[in-house]
């Protein structure tokens, strides 16, 4: 007979091993979180240049589940003491990986900084995705200490100054030494600084023309004084001046077009044309009737690449379709080539002939396959609509396997669980370059079943032949959006087109100036807008929660809408802009104006690519939703018209944009 005690101890130890599982789940769940912790602090400690407390988080991550961004971090933590054999056995060891080539990028600016031409040259052909502004400037740089002549080369590349840095720098330095440069590619090089307001390299780059530097930086900086002091008498002087007048003319365009015209007859021709051309280019940025007058004197200016674009926008305003055709036919040829301009310069060559010729006809053709803003216009020119293509054969098992058991993708969604954006993007990217069509279309439907539609879109966009549309264009929570876009009358397809813009689907997206969820809804925004609806009980953490983050950002772009008479490309524009400033730009229009116009003279870069991208995916989602083709001219609208600001408006744009 068993004792009472000894089968309570038996009784005990039964359910311990029973509950053992579950505890050592907890166990391991607990364990996970602790070394996910250790990491995201070893990756901060690196970042804040603390090397100590890099070492002593490492050090608790021995078993990691990613080793590779240990081992990266560790060896960063100490990168100037680093190496070269430390170096090489990391790049061995994770030979083929996104980490391996960001190790390389970081040695290579390293290798560049000390001149270590030798091994430089040896790694630079190793570095795959070459997306990195000074590691090419350091290529450049080791070419040109062996006598090559890469004028020509340098002058592609170095066009935004304020991604410079030592390296561009020198290499500019280096060239006018060698002779390569001349003055004029040097003055080029200081407008393109005072363009972008790039106060470093415009300070070193008129020092090697014998200018002052604080006169420059004086210019950029504070150009209403620079102004005050005139032109002054040598060419150093008069260049510096220029950049005054461009930069000056941000703040005050009255007072740059005075300074310019009472300076004006110590200036050569060419100078004052630059003058002009400067202030043209910023009263682009507006819809100002005075504009095109701007341009006209800036006949015979030397123009940046951003310069002839908005010279030819200005022209497409007044619609002269002849110096559309020329200022595109004087575009450098990288300008030439994009859809862009191509298009336009069909439309010109179509408007000028009175039909569509055979040339224009061609042109279209050349871009037509191409599924951009551009493409389809140039395809519905041709006479085809937007329609969805039958998908492919779906992933097999094996095939959504193969995926699932990649290590690239398997890294990336460990840190988007962890809520590295960042690094889980940069991995499913960095994995998905080398994969064919099927392996695609397998990772975009393992995407979908892992939440991540953002990388689910990104990977279908790069089939070329087969393509699962609702890969492409998902619709997430359709049963919130369905009855909040019936009950406004919106149009589903539109504002699903808007947060495929807006957040990709991420919905913890969180925008540098706060805007928040799926539709990025600005806490102002939703504060105002919860107010309109009546819902009291408003608080800013609910803009995470998709039904209230979707109540409230269509009910805001519905009220938007409403304020553009209908207009689905003005209310884009305000959401992305701010419909303060869609009414500031309709009021300067004298006439309506093409839509299509319209848009490719918005003066923000942002809002220009986020008008095209929406009403693309709007097209794209209607086709889709109603299962017949569909025309993006239509969705555009014949034109846009003017509108004065009337009462009502004024208030609500005190509210600014989303």
């Amino acid at each position: 007979m068993i004792s009472t005690s000894k089968w309570i101890a038996g009784a005990l130890m039964v359910a311990a091993c029973a509950a053992s599982p579950l505890a050592l789940a907890q166990d391991n769940a607990s364990d996970n979180r602790k070394e996910d912790d250790a990491f995201l602090l070893l990756r901060d400690a690196v970042r804040r240049d603390d090397a100590a407390k890099a070492e002593f988080y490492a050090a608790q991550l021995g078993d990691y589940s990613i080793p590779s961004y240990v081992d990266y971090y560790r060896l960063k933590a100490r990168f100037k003491d680093v190496s070269p054999p430390e170096v090489r056995a990391f790049l061995k060891k994770y030979e083929g990986s996104a980490i391996a080539d960001r190790m390389r990028n970081d040695w290579l600016l390293d290798l560049g900084r000390k001149r270590d031409w030798a091994t430089f040259d040896e790694q630079f052909p190793l570095f795959v995705l070459q997306d990195d502004t000074q590691v090419k400037c350091y290529n450049l740089l080791s070419r040109l200490s062996k006598g090559q002549n890469v004028a020509a080369d340098a002058r592609a590349l170095l066009v935004y100054p304020p991604y410079y840095g030592e390296a561009c720098g020198s290499l500019i330095a280096s060239l006018a030494q060698a002779g390569q440069f001349t003055d004029e590619d040097l003055w080029t090089q200081v407008r393109l600084a005072g363009e972008t307001n790039a106060t470093g390299p415009a300070k070193r780059t008129v020092l090697l023309l014998n200018g002052s530097d604080k006169k420059m930086g004086q210019a950029v900086d504070l150009p209403t004084l620079a102004l005050a002091k005139g032109a002054g008498s040598t060419r150093a002087d008069h260049e510096i001046f220029l950049v005054a007048v461009g930069r000056g003319a941000r703040t005050s365009m009255a007072l740059a077009k005075l300074a310019l015209e009472k300076n004006s007859p110590k200036l050569t021709p060419q100078e004052r044309a630059i003058g002009w051309a400067n202030l043209a280019l910023v009263s682009s940025y507006s819809f100002s009737p005075d504009t095109a007058g701007y341009w006209a004197k800036a006949a015979g200016a030397p123009l940046s690449l951003e310069q002839i674009q908005w010279k030819t926008r200005i022209a497409l305003r007044e619609r002269d379709w002849k110096a559309v055709k020329a200022n595109i036919a004087a575009m450098p040829a990288q300008l030439r080539k994009d859809p862009t301009w191509i298009y336009w310069s069909a439309r010109a060559m179509a408007a000028e002939a009175g039909s569509n010729t055979p040339e224009v006809l061609a042109a279209y053709r050349s871009i037509a396959d191409q599924s951009s803003y551009y493409g389809i216009l140039a395809s519905e020119e041709l006479g085809t609509l937007v329609t969805i293509p039958p998908p492919g054969a779906a992933p097999t098992p094996a095939e959504m396997a193969a995926i699932a058991a990649n290590p690239g993708l398997q890294r990336a969604l460990k840190f988007f669980d962890m809520r590295l954006r960042f690094e889980g993007t940069r991995e499913w990217n960095w994995e998905t370059r080398s994969l064919n069509e099927r392996q695609l279309i397998a990772a975009a439907e393992f995407a979908r079943s892992k939440h991540v539609l953002d990388r689910m879109v990104y990977t279908s966009e790069k089939t070329r032949v087969q393509a699962d549309y609702t890969h492409r264009y998902p619709v997430p929570h359709d049963d919130i959006m369905q009855p909040t876009t019936s009950t406004l009358g919106l149009d589903r397809a539109w504002v699903y087109g808007l947060i495929r813009q807006e957040s990709r689907f991420v919905m913890d997206a969180q925008s540098a100036v706060g805007a928040s969820g799926l539709m990025q809804v600005m806490p102002s925004t939703g504060r105002w807008v919860a107010r309109k609806i009546g819902l009291t009980d408003f608080v800013q953490g609910m803009l995470s929660d998709v039904k209230t983050n979707i109540l409230l950002g269509a009910n805001y772009l519905n009220m938007v809408l409403g304020s553009m008479d209908g207009s689905q490309v003005l209310a884009t524009a305000a959401y992305n802009a701010g419909p303060g400033r869609l009414r500031s730009w309709r009021t300067q229009l004298t006439k309506p104006m093409d839509s299509t116009i319209f848009i490719e003279t918005i003066p923000y870069f942002e809002t220009r690519g986020y008008v095209k991208n929406v009403m693309v995916n709007a097209t794209y989602y209607a086709a889709l939703f109603e299962g017949r083709p569909q025309s993006l001219k239509a969705r555009l609208g014949g034109t846009v018209t003017p509108k004065g600001h009337t009462e009502q408006e004024q208030q609500e744009a005190a509210y600014g944009g989303r």
